[in-house]
């Protein structure tokens, strides 16, 4: 039996365990015969893990599931106003609760609300409804022009408003992206990120960021090898795979062909963590190799080769 939540949350559902229903990363577990083609298929289809939710109007909004630590629903009465801020009692500390435009915290029954968790640190926002948890391929079609939006992408055939989540984390803690311990200096490691999706460069920039880097990002390839020959430097280069006229693999064989490139580290961003995608990605010149929503393993290998950089001056 799994320990009781306290009293003032029931967990409702186990992001991690629907994914790991639905599939999510299953191909992980498969051979590619053809690297090249199913890079091809991948970068058709990309599909995410989204969860789609209402909060303040109609439209159905989504995030990625991959973001999401855990689906609440707060019995109201546990609700509690302190200094002008709704909180709530969640796993021995005090859980600050972000609205949503248009969306009003519940005065009886229950609330339903996503939890966003980071280094000890929790923050719940308050939607109006959860929907469906759906696999679909995340294209943003129209840029968002209102904060918190990122834009709108079609999922299951509706458009759907995708959320900013790093515009609403500050809403509960003001530092949660410029701590002491995690302020970038002059000093700090240098990384070029390049990826042809908006959505994931703004996604992992303040990652990073929040990680004591600085960040540059380009939105392709050929803009990444301008930014590494224009005399600026880098630490690493993090770059996604599946991208348009030149993929990822042909982007480190290029920077490895640069005799003054040549010894730059480079990690691969991917959604096809398999075996294959992975040797292919050695004999390409890669460092390491992380799944794209795998946050920790991103800093972890990041780290992993700043050390030796340091290590090696």
């Amino acid at each position: 039996m799994t320990t009781a939540l306290p009293p003032a949350v029931i967990m409702i559902i186990d992001p991690n365990g629907i994914a790991r229903a639905l599939g999510a990363g299953s191909s992980a577990s498969h051979e590619i015969a053809d690297e090249n083609a199913a890079m091809r298929a991948s970068a058709a289809e990309q599909l995410t893990s989204l969860l789609v939710f209402r909060a303040g109007t109609n439209q159905p909004k989504a995030v990625p599931l991959a973001l999401v630590t855990r689906l609440e629903e707060i019995a109201a009465d546990k609700i509690e106003l302190s200094n002008g801020r709704y909180m709530v009692q969640y796993r021995d500390q005090l859980m600050p609760l972000v609205q949503m435009s248009g969306v009003s915290v519940q005065t009886s029954g229950a609330q339903p609300i996503l939890v966003f968790a980071d280094d000890g640190r929790s923050m719940g926002l308050v939607v109006d409804e959860i929907i469906d948890i759906v696999e679909e391929r995340l294209t943003i079609e129209v840029t968002g022009q209102q904060d918190g939006i990122l834009g709108s992408a079609v999922i299951k055939g509706q458009a759907t408003e995708v959320i900013d989540v790093g515009h609403f984390l500050p809403m509960a803690f003001a530092d949660w992206f410029s701590r002491k311990e995690m302020r970038s200096s002059a000093s700090a490691q240098s990384v070029l990120l390049v990826d042809d999706s908006a959505f994931f460069r703004n996604m992992l920039a303040p990652v990073l960021k929040a990680a004591g880097y600085r960040v540059r990002v380009a939105p392709n390839a050929q803009e990444g090898l301008m930014a590494l020959r224009s005399g600026q430097s880098f630490d690493v280069v993090l770059t996604d795979i599946e991208m348009p006229d030149m993929n990822g693999f042909e982007f480190a064989e290029t920077i490895r062909a640069d005799q003054h490139l040549s010894s730059m580290p480079i990690i691969a961003l991917s959604s096809m963590v398999s075996p294959a995608a992975i040797e292919r990605g050695r004999q390409a010149g890669f460092h390491d190799y992380v799944a794209k929503f795998d946050r920790p393993g991103l800093i972890a290998a990041l780290k992993e080769q700043t050390s030796e950089l340091n290590r090696a001056a």
